[in-house]
């Protein structure tokens, strides 16, 4: 097995000034797009698209014109910015895993829980010469301080 191959692409992530926007061209590919909701600890608002045949696209929009996402949207009105892996290890675990691989990371956000997922922790890493990546742990992984079950 590949150094990485227990890192399984999840999602897309498009950052949006105008989602309703965005909705629209999604929607007329065939993508159902869920009602918004609001991470108050991302301090965005995310709504989840998906399609049977593709990989889901969740359209972030930022609340404010301060931050790492705006500074994204600040030379055009939307960019894919983010891919997102879930992994079935805990974030250090797996960013262990990158290292090992030879690759170099830099922690952007430390693992939050997220709304959109149930709790689920998410972080955010830039992996040097690939790009910004989110890593979703699995349902099956135990939260840190916590016995795992069986």
């Amino acid at each position: 097995m590949t150094p990485l191959a227990a890192l399984r692409l999840h999602h897309l992530g498009l950052a949006a000034r105008d989602p309703d926007v965005a909705e629209i061209f999604l929607t007329a590919q065939g993508f159902k797009c869920h009602r918004p909701i609001y991470d108050p600890l991302q301090k965005v608002f995310l709504r989840w698209c998906e399609r049977s045949d593709s990989a889901p696209i969740e359209i972030v929009t930022p609340t404010s014109d301060e931050g790492q996402l705006a500074s994204v949207l600040s030379q055009q009105d939307s960019s894919f910015y983010h891919l997102c892996y879930e992994v079935d290890c805990h974030t250090d675990e797996a960013l262990l895993r990158i290292r090992e691989a030879g690759l170099r990371v830099i922690t952007v956000r430390p693992a939050l829980p997220a709304v959109l997922f149930g709790g689920r922790s998410v972080s955010f890493h830039i992996i040097k010469g690939f790009g910004l990546v989110e890593l979703l742990e699995s349902d099956g992984v135990a939260p840190h301080n916590s016995p795992r079950t069986p």
